[in-house]
């Protein structure tokens, strides 16, 4: 067997994991932008302002309208004017989205399960620890 290099590796896990959770999240209706909308409205302390979450998800604007107008057509979230500037706009996450951004982070939680299952508890540990070490030299 050929041995592949690191990057590879990694890209191809991370593909078998993008796969498994978009094979979950199909039933509920939801793609990976709009359920990672959902997960950021959901963790946040107060409704987002539009422009804070394109930041957050880290797209632009424009390609955040697209996804909003889907999760306010499906009662997920919806526009509100921004009290503290009318020129903004805030996404508010209804209680209807906030149970399914939790559904969503089961899926996702469920596919990373299925995919690192093959490993003991000392290696998801161990393979924990070295992604946050390669992680942290981004902070």
């Amino acid at each position: 067997m050929e041995e592949k290099e690191l990057a590879e590796l990694l890209h191809l896990v991370s593909r078998r994991l993008r796969h498994g959770y978009l094979h979950r999240l199909v039933p509920l209706g939801l793609n990976p932008g709009q359920a990672r909308a959902l997960r950021a409205l959901a963790d946040a302390e107060r409704p987002l302002r539009m422009v804070r979450l394109a930041d957050q998800l880290r797209i632009v604007p424009r390609s955040l309208t697209p996804v909003v107008d889907a999760l306010e057509e499906a009662g997920l979230a919806r526009r509100e004017v921004d009290p503290a500037n009318r020129r903004s706009t805030l996404v508010v996450i209804t209680p209807e989205g906030r149970a399914l951004a939790e559904r969503a982070r089961d899926a996702r939680r469920q596919a990373g399960e299925e995919l690192f299952a093959v490993l003991s508890d000392q290696q998801r540990d161990q393979l924990r620890e070295l992604l946050t070490l390669v992680d942290e030299q981004f902070r």
